[in-house]
């Protein structure tokens, strides 16, 4: 099983003592910010920062001033935070997720947040994956709004008419996978992403390459081209014989979408789906399921989203304590327990709320465990560096076409992707 350096170890340890530090004089810092004007957001659609806007008062009280939020499209949020953090800086929050990190936080265009997030919102009690995402360089550079893991989510139903008990190591995953597969009677034993992209196919798996001890890169060096990557690829091909149909072109819509319709005994997807397979508007295996980690020594997929500090936008230390004030009052507990009264499951960031009575009452103490299980395995397997979404987009190209039969040669793609790897590095060298 793929396991933290020491190292990184010590780096989150300091960067948790830097968070708690941060708040030397107690609650000082939230209460000595004061925002002398209203704070400008970029962000996408989330229900949890449509819900803040029913609390303006709320923040105007704590801090002075007011905020307005520009949302976009994930695609065209993307681009425009690119384009406004690197040049006129107009807004003084981004919202960012896990794939642009490493690139505005080299670029500098977004400011470590430890220092100005206030001490007594608990940056702590985020759940350890979520931190661990947030995390680049040895720092934090958001507060997550949303994101997660992996779950194995599974149908207790068929599981016990098998006799199969839930798989915890990827050996009986795949053997039960085999045994519980039927189409003949539309049922297949698991649901997996073919269709190409770092964010789908190559999302889904990641999780078996670092389980198998894979990395992406020795400092500038290449060393994917791995027996841990054949045999990832191996075991993801494996799985394919058992998955359900539109899936070998297909991403999460389609995987999770035959599990909810009832065609999948088994899968391993990121936490969402839990919250998915509780809605009856969505899912027909209502108390059908059950929820576990992933089967060892698949990592879990850690991924988030959350609010950042820009950098131009707040010039100075005060706008800086304000632009921290506003993401430590928008990701508070009190907001995230207001998130979990309208049902937000995917929203839902901290260990507070996730442990609480009211997260059990609602989706089940089963669910709360699994979840605070899981978050323990949780791992960044992606390659933390701006030119990511480029190589894992060619490299899902290549998986997309071993998964569809179009290539059969696993060694050789694994050497074209070593290859283009070289360039990339080249290409930063000049």
């Amino acid at each position: 099983m793929f396991k933290e350096s020491a190292g990184r170890r010590v780096r989150v340890r300091t960067l948790l003592v830097a968070l708690l530090a941060a708040g030397a004089a107690g609650g000082a810092l939230a209460q000595a910010a004061s925002c002398k004007e209203d704070v400008r957001v970029l962000a996408q659609p989330r229900d949890g920062l449509t819900l803040l806007e029913k609390y303006k008062d709320e923040f105007k009280t704590l801090a002075g001033a007011s905020f307005s939020i520009d949302n976009l499209n994930e695609n065209d949020r993307r681009t425009k935070t690119r384009a406004d953090a690197s040049t006129v800086g107009k807004y003084h929050v981004y919202y960012v997720d896990e794939a642009n990190v490493p690139l505005f936080a080299q670029s500098k265009w977004i400011v470590p947040l430890a220092k100005y997030y206030p001490a007594d919102y608990d940056y702590a009690d985020f759940d350890p994956g979520r931190q661990k995402v947030a995390t680049y360089a040895g720092e934090a550079w958001f507060a997550p709004l949303t994101g997660g893991g992996d779950l194995m989510v599974y149908r207790k139903d068929l599981l016990e008419k098998a006799g199969i008990k839930p798989p915890a190591t990827l050996e009986e995953f795949v053997a039960a996978a085999k045994k519980l597969n039927d189409p003949a009677n539309g049922v297949y034993g698991v649901a997996l992403r073919g269709q190409r992209g770092s964010g789908a196919n190559v999302w889904r798996w990641m999780p078996y390459f670092r389980g198998y001890g894979g990395q992406w890169f020795d400092g500038d060096k290449p060393v994917f081209d791995s027996p841990a990557a054949l045999k990832a690829t191996q075991t993801y091909l494996e799985l394919f014989k058992y998955s359900a149909p539109g899936t070998k072109t297909g991403g999460w819509d389609e995987a999770t979408g035959a599990f909810l319709a009832g065609k999948v005994a088994m899968l391993v997807e990121s936490t969402p789906l839990a919250g998915n397979a509780l809605d009856p508007k969505m899912s027909t295996v209502i108390g059908k399921i059950a929820y576990a980690t992933p089967p060892a020594p698949l990592t879990g997929g850690g991924y988030g989203h959350g609010l950042a500090i820009g950098a131009k936008a707040n010039k100075s230390e005060e706008a800086k304590k304000c632009a921290g004030l506003f993401i430590a009052w928008a990701t508070s507990k009190k907001n995230e327990q207001r998130r979990l009264a309208e049902g937000q499951f995917g929203e839902l960031n901290r260990t507070s709320v996730l442990g609480s009575p009211e997260f059990s009452k609602r989706y089940g103490a089963d669910l709360g465990k699994a979840l605070a299980d899981t978050g323990k395995l949780t791992a960044v397997n992606f390659w933390q560096d701006p030119a990511w979404p480029d190589l894992g987009d060619r490299w899902g190209i290549i998986l997309e076409e071993l998964i569809t039969g179009s290539r059969t040669d696993i060694q050789a793609g694994l050497d074209e992707l070593d290859g283009y790897a070289k360039q990339l590095i080249a290409r930063r060298r000049k």
